[in-house]
């Protein structure tokens, strides 16, 4: 099993987010990209902007719950200190 990771996309205009994990990134990104996430598919919301490893996948529901709490501010704060330019990570992931 590959390491979990914690990730957020965005739309292309950054307005809309979504924090999902995945222990295959290449392939959930696909997917994402293709329209077959449905929480995502309606928004065009397939830019990576975003990734987080973790150790365990209970780390990674922990941190993937935690996020989701968070206000849209402090999510906006972290991807800005990791990527402040909101490049799509998407091309710089292992496949």
């Amino acid at each position: 099993m590959r390491q979990p990771v914690v990730y957020i996309l965005a739309s292309a205009t950054g307005r809309a987010i979504y924090i999902g994990i995945t222990t295959n990134l290449p392939r959930r990104l696909e997917e994402h990209r293709l329209g077959r996430v449905i929480h995502t598919a309606k928004y065009k919301i397939n830019r990576l902007v975003f990734v987080e490893h973790c150790d365990t996948a209970p780390a990674a529901i922990a941190r993937e719950k935690q996020l989701k709490g968070w206000s849209r501010a402090k999510k906006i704060a972290l991807i800005n200190r990791a990527n402040p330019d909101w490049r799509d990570l998407g091309g710089e992931i292992d496949g």
